[in-house]
């Protein structure tokens, strides 16, 4: 990319950070592809669908435990900080993300500013009883329901269909937003990556924080080669990169 003047974050009112398992792989948490990813190394199939729950659900749940009892040790990084600080300061801005972790609101950001795309590892749902609950024990204790039922984790799973309001609630915040700043996202995993498109189309500045090029890279006009936290750091002040 040639030397730009990239914008500070500080002109913007209505930021939507779009956030991926990039940014959380600078607090340890392993991504889900490339080099070191979760389904390199596991089977979907026998641990993160549906079909497999239904199939052997204390297998299914070992994993998740094994999942969150990792996710539990690690702590938010600067990125993660940055982007609280942001939030706190202007009122307007809010975090759509892929991720599962919770780090965003240990970091302080309220979780109603969070729209979790994808859910989360740290609440559980009865669809016997249509019941969801947050539950951080690690690990989770009882594995079944009152009513007897298996607690399912209350992720989207592959093969899963996302939540309509949740899509939606996200969708109406890029609608309204004057900068997009996407961060640590594959741009592979649809339909959450074609979300960004609804705020560039509508004139929203847009900035990529990635180590590497990714298939929706074109769609943004400053594009960030560098870890999160020092991309962030560099976008709270005006430079040439």
């Amino acid at each position: 990319m040639k030397s730009d003047v990239i914008p500070p974050l500080h002109d913007f009112e209505r930021i939507v950070f779009f956030t991926g398992a990039g940014l959380s792989a600078e607090s340890g948490i392993p991504t889900y592809r490339g080099r070191g990813g979760i389904w390199n190394k596991y089977n979907y199939e026998d641990f993160a669908c549906q079909r497999a729950f239904d199939r052997d659900p204390e297998k299914v749940w070992d994993f998740h435990d094994t999942r969150r009892e990792r996710v539990a040790a690690c702590e938010p990084n600067e990125g993660h900080r940055i982007i609280a600080d942001v939030l706190r300061a202007k009122p307007d801005c809010i975090v759509v993300t892929q991720n599962i972790d919770g780090l965003h609101q240990r970091a302080g950001v309220d979780g109603s500013r969070v729209i979790e795309l994808h859910g989360s590892l740290w609440r559980v749902r009865c669809d016997r009883d249509g019941v969801v609950v947050a539950n951080e024990q690690v690990p989770i204790n009882p594995r079944r329901c009152a009513c007897g039922a298996y607690w399912r984790p209350d992720i989207v799973w592959f093969e899963d269909m996302l939540d309509g309001r949740v899509l939606e609630r996200a969708g109406d915040a890029l609608l309204k937003a004057d900068a997009i700043v996407s961060i640590g996202t594959s741009g592979v995993v649809y339909p959450a990556a074609d979300l960004p498109r609804i705020a560039v189309s509508k004139g929203a500045a847009s900035f990529e924080i990635n180590l590497e090029d990714t298939p929706v890279s074109h769609l943004y006009q400053h594009r960030l080669r560098m870890p999160a936290s020092v991309a962030l750091t560099q976008l709270l002040r005006p430079r040439q990169i």
